[in-house]
């Protein structure tokens, strides 16, 4: 387990410079560039995919008189929604959603209201086609916002603070994924440490991948454009 400071200590090592001694300090520009660097890193492997690291159930309660749940309240630290995941609790029914917004609108204005329950993400919402009954227990699976956990308290967070903060993804790829920034950063040549990231980046997301769950359930007309949030892996690529 090793922290932000102790990554980028390693990742000046092989860069053969001054290592730094606090990331947070604010009048070393060297210091300063590997926080950046650091941030930039940590942000994109969010944006990757959906990695299993990042992977949390939610859960949604409906009340009566409602079809607008803002996603804060039951789901701070969401970032995406993973489709294919969303499911009437203790039954097995199966919400739709989320639609897109072509079918939205045929849906809402076109089509005579069924039995399924349906949503859009909007604004920042859980926004239903139809107001779903008081009760319903509805739970999905979601990429989470957070990048980081607080050494000493363990809590989760979504942006680095402190020189002992330890980043969620693998701490190889999290070096490897430095290195090349802070080498285009200070204007050299980062080709080969560049794709050296990307093949073990593709190759550790690749094997959360296999490791996911299977969904068995009927595929539908309605489902044919619900997009996967995944990067996609080439077959090809060793």
């Amino acid at each position: 387990m090793k922290t932000i400071l102790d990554i980028c200590r390693e990742v000046a090592d092989l860069a053969a410079v001054k290592r730094p001694n606090d990331l947070f300090n604010g009048n070393s520009q060297s210091e300063s560039i590997f926080l950046s660097v650091a941030k930039s890193a940590l942000d994109s492997m969010l944006r990757y995919g959906d990695w299993q690291e990042l992977t949390k159930e939610g859960c949604l309660i409906t009340v009566t008189g409602k079809n607008s749940y803002p996603i804060h309240e039951f789901a701070p630290d969401f970032y995406c929604l993973l489709n294919n995941t969303i499911f009437i609790k203790d039954s097995h029914e199966r919400v739709i959603g989320s639609i897109t917004p072509e079918q939205w609108m045929r849906e809402k204005y076109f089509y005579n209201a069924g039995t399924d329950v349906k949503f859009v993400i909007q604004n920042g919402r859980f926004v239903f086609l139809e107001e779903p009954v008081c009760g319903l227990k509805i739970v999905f699976q979601y990429r989470s916002n957070n990048i980081v956990w607080d050494f000493n308290t363990f809590e989760e967070k979504n942006v680095l603070t402190a020189n002992t903060d330890v980043p969620i993804f693998d701490e190889y790829l999290v070096k490897l994924n430095i290195l090349w920034r802070w080498l285009k950063r200070s204007g050299l040549d980062y080709t080969e440490e560049f794709n050296e990231y990307e093949r073990e980046v593709k190759k550790r997301f690749g094997s959360g991948l296999a490791t996911r769950d299977i969904h068995l359930a009927c595929s539908s007309e309605l489902e044919g454009g619900v997009i996967i949030n995944a990067v996609k892996i080439n077959s090809e690529t060793k």
